[in-house]
This record gives structure tokens, C-alpha cells and sequence, in this order.
């Protein structure tokens, strides 16, 4: 199933994406290019088998695609799939009552993910503030208006991205976030 739709209603998508390993083998391949399941498991400590079952997952739903003309035999190499870069997650009305907790979980492991990827700023920022960037704005917008910049950082993150097979010379993989919050339900 090859699906260009970048809202995530459908639970076997969102699913293949709620899993911990799945989500640490498109890192991967986001960061590093192309590679077979033999290297993905050896950069993730698990058994080829494992990550060719997870890969087949991620291919079934889209997120990862064979590269038939590098693949020979019994050796086949994945990218992350050129389809949209820009998911986005339902809200918690828009899936069924029993499909909810699959979204829970995705947002579990992506705080986890989070949480990691800030303890990690301040060493890269040391190593190199070219790098590392960070701000922290306060605005006061409608949600008309919040829901407009939104659109806006997208396509502006979306104008500036590569694929690691099409970045030009120079380019670094990079981690970029954006979350946004009311400040008065404190």
C-alpha cells in the first residue's frame, strides 16, 4: 500500500509508525542513506531477520521502498519512500475509540525521542553553535493565524530538505522541531 495522503487516519499506518525499531530504522535511513536490512540490524543490535520483517512493514504501508537496481539476490537495499515528508497525526475523535491507544503509544515513544534529542543539544551546541540551532519565541495568535505559520514553517522546511541521495555537497542531516503550546493552561 503506497499512500501520499500526509494525515495518518489509518490505524495499520500509524501503527507500522508506533513501533520503536521501525522508527529507529527511518531515522537511519533518513540520516544515512540507503541500506540493507543486514546493515540496519547491525547498527541496531538485532537479527537480520527482525529488520526485514520490520522493513516489510514499513514497505507495506509506504514509509520504505526497495531499490530495485541495487538490490541482487538475496541482498535488497531500502530508502525511506519519496512520498510526503510532512505526516501528520489524526486527532484522538478522528480514529476509533479502540485505535486511540495506537496513537497514545506513537506520542509516547516520540517524547522519549524528544526528550532524548534535548539532553543532546547542549554538547552539540558546545561542539559547534553553526549547527545547533534553537529559539524560543511567545506570540499571540488565533488559531486561524497559529494554524497559517504552521503551513508556513512547512513548506519552508519542506523548500530547504534534501533526501540523503539528493543533498547537495555540505549538507548534514538535522534535527528540526516545532511544537507550539498555550501558555495560559499552566
Amino acid at each position: 500500500m503506497k499512500d501520499d495522503d500526509p494525515l495518518l487516519l489509518d490505524p495499520g499506518r500509524l501503527k507500522a509508525l508506533a513501533h520503536p525499531m521501525r522508527r529507529q530504522m527511518l531515522r537511519l535511513l533518513e540520516v544515512h542513506g540507503p541500506a540493507t536490512s543486514t546493515t540496519l540490524g547491525e547498527q541496531l543490535g538485532a537479527k537480520t531477520g527482525t529488520t526485514s520483517y520490520h522493513l516489510r512493514q514499513l514497505e507495506k504501508y509506504g514509509f520504505v521502498e526497495e531499490i530495485a537496481e541495487r538490490s541482487a539476490g538475496r541482498e535488497r537495499w531500502w530508502r525511506k519512500a519519496a512520498g510526503p515528508r510532512d505526516y501528520r497525526l489524526p486527532t484522538p475523535d478522528q480514529l476509533a475509540p479502540e485505535d486511540r491507544s495506537v496513537l497514545a503509544e506513537f506520542h509516547r515513544i516520540g517524547m522519549e525521542e524528544e526528550r532524548d534529542l534535548l539532553d543532546r543539544f547542549p554538547a552539540a551546541y558546545r561542539r559547534d553553535p553553526g549547527w545547533a540551532k534553537s529559539s524560543r519565541g511567545f506570540g499571540r495568535m488565533t488559531k486561524e493565524e497559529l494554524h497559517d505559520f504552521h503551513e508556513e514553517y512547512i513548506a519552508l522546511l519542506l523548500k530547504y530538505s534534501h533526501r540523503a541521495e539528493d543533498a547537495p555537497p555540505g549538507a548534514r542531516p538535522l534535527y528540526i522541531r516545532l511544537f507550539t503550546l498555550p501558555a495560559d493552561e499552566e
